[in-house]
This record gives structure tokens, C-alpha cells and sequence, in this order.
């Protein structure tokens, strides 16, 4: 857990750091998509889909 949690730390700055300084390219894109992997076997990873689903289901509901 300590190792997968560290993993995903590192990753996330990484990620800001591309955002940040030059936008995505496809090798930061790699990054992206490793760090969703690593966050999707945390224990963060059960709330974020529940966050998801709640805005789907927002969006959702939504009438234009």
C-alpha cells in the first residue's frame, strides 16, 4: 500500500508539473494514463467513482 500510494504521489506531480508548464503531449499523455491505473487500485479510488457517477447522474438530469 505504502509503495502504491507513493506511485501515485509521484505521478500526480508529475502530471501537474506537464499541465503546468507545457501542456499535454503525447508522452505526458503515457503519464496520464498511468496515473489513473495506479489511482484506480487505491482505496481513493471507490469515492472518486461515486463522485463521477453523482455528476453523471446531475448532468444527467439536467433539461434544456
Amino acid at each position: 500500500m505504502i509503495l502504491t500510494c507513493s506511485g501515485v504521489v509521484l505521478l500526480a506531480i508529475i502530471v501537474f508539473l506537464f499541465f503546468k508548464k507545457d501542456g499535454l503531449k503525447a508522452s505526458h499523455a503515457v503519464v496520464t494514463a498511468l496515473f489513473g491505473f495506479y489511482l484506480a487500485s487505491t482505496q481513493v479510488a471507490p469515492s472518486i467513482r461515486a463522485g463521477g457517477e453523482s455528476l453523471a447522474s446531475l448532468l444527467g438530469g439536467i433539461k434544456f
